[in-house]
């Protein structure tokens, strides 16, 4: 079976993004050997549908990958998050 493949136009962009979830997004992407803005592309994609994008196998990962990052942030913090100064 075939796939079409999808060609797309990306732009270069200065996203600020919390350290620890950059690290942890960082060590995914290294570990699936793909690009972090494969990575966030398919994330992204899979929200939109309300779609789980990982397997259990990579929320195995995540786990150990947030551990690693010292991240303790969840998605009940999504909305509580401030700047240091």
């Amino acid at each position: 079976m075939t796939v079409d493949r999808k060609t797309v136009t990306r732009v270069q962009t200065g996203v600020r993004i919390e350290k620890r979830i950059l690290k942890t997004l960082k060590i995914i992407a290294a570990h699936k050997e793909m690009g972090l803005g494969d990575l966030l592309e398919g994330i992204v994609l899979h929200a939109f549908e309300g779609k789980q994008p990982f397997s259990e196998e990579t929320l195995k990962l995540i786990d150990q990958a947030k551990k690693s990052a010292g991240l303790d942030l969840g998605a009940e913090d999504s909305h509580l998050l401030e700047e240091t100064p």
